[in-house]
């Protein structure tokens, strides 16, 4: 297998391999197990506070490599002097109004005008729970913001520049396109997932991975993505990685294939390389699946031969190579 651009029929970009989504049949089944679900889908008890502390990030992490997860996808990636804010949402839900849909379980550790300055900002795909328009907008009229590169998939640059970012600092990138930040180099890869933000536009814009590697490091984000056999092609093209951001919530077996889950992430992992940490991503803020909210995180620290790093959400944390970090902020 060659890792390729990719192909859209009409309007519709096409998965790297055949993808089915289902269609009422799968809709009914789905509708009928959540009927039936009985799981702690949603905390009992409420979460955190968690707190982010702006002055950290008054020094450059002493290793080159600092993670700051703020649940669920978003993070804030400092590597090789450069910072990259990865899928921000800071919306009360990951929905298209505010009043109904998925609801955080926990509020934003810090404020957006809190953030520190920005070198990028980085777009895998179009879903609310990765593409928080009012968080976009706010941080487009931010001075941490002013010189930053937005580097977004194909179809999205049209959003950002109704979300009020300038033309000339968007960067849309195809499969195996990159786009620089300094001397760091951004390569969107295939993923097997879709895009859209309604029934109506699916597949018309892009989704990604991306591979970010600086100097010293380099770091693969998965975003979201079933399991695939072309990320052993990634691994042995762009790695091997320090630290591998791999999705492990909003799974089932009926939506395998573009959600891979705890097993999978494992599986993908180790398909990569197995080189570097794996950490655990698209869990712990939003209810977007059947199984218990802390099912994930916990199938993944049961897992046998994983070498696993996962910071408790808002805190900048230093990524060491080699050394663990199992946070047990969940339990």
């Amino acid at each position: 297998m060659n890792l390729g651009r990719a192909v859209r029929i009409g309007k519709r970009y096409q998965n790297p391999v055949p993808t089915s989504l289902g269609g009422p049949s799968m809709a009914l089944r789905a509708a009928l197990a959540y009927a039936k679900n009985r799981a702690e889908r949603t905390p009992k008890r409420p979460l955190g506070p968690f707190r982010t502390d702006p002055e950290a990030y008054r020094l450059p992490p002493a290793s080159g490599l600092r993670v700051t997860w703020f649940g669920h996808s978003s993070s804030l990636l400092e590597i090789d002097g450069k910072r990259l804010l990865i899928d921000p949402v800071w919306e009360q839900r990951a929905a298209p109004v505010q009043w109904a849909g998925p609801k955080r379980f926990f509020a934003p550790t810090f404020g957006l005008d809190e953030l520190p300055r920005l070198d990028a900002v980085l777009l895998s795909h179009d879903h609310y729970d990765h593409f928080g328009a009012h968080t976009l907008r706010r941080l487009s009229e931010l001075e941490t913001t002013a010189d930053a590169r937005w580097i977004a998939t194909l179809g999205n640059g049209r959003r950002l520049r109704k979300l009020g970012v300038p033309a000339d600092r968007i960067a849309e990138l195809d499969w195996t396109e990159s786009a620089t930040v300094g001397d760091l180099a951004i390569t969107a890869t295939p993923a097997r997932h879709f895009s859209g933000r309604s029934l109506f536009d699916r597949f018309t814009t892009l989704w990604a991975s991306f591979v970010v590697a600086g100097p010293q490091h380099r770091i693969f984000y998965g975003a979201d993505s079933g399991e695939w056999d072309g990320f052993a092609e990634i691994g042995r093209g762009y790695g091997p990685f320090d630290l591998t951001m791999l999705e492990i919530g909003a799974f089932d077996p009926l939506w395998a294939s573009i959600h891979m889950g705890p097993d999978g992430a494992a599986r993908t992992f180790r398909a990569l390389g197995g080189r570097g940490l794996l950490m655990p991503i698209h869990w712990g803020l939003f209810d977007l699946a059947l199984h218990a909210w802390r099912q994930p995180i916990e199938r993944i620290f049961a897992l046998d031969g994983l070498k696993l790093w996962s910071p408790e959400p808002g805190t900048p944390t230093e990524v060491l190579a080699g050394a663990q970090l199992r946070s047990e902020w969940w339990r």
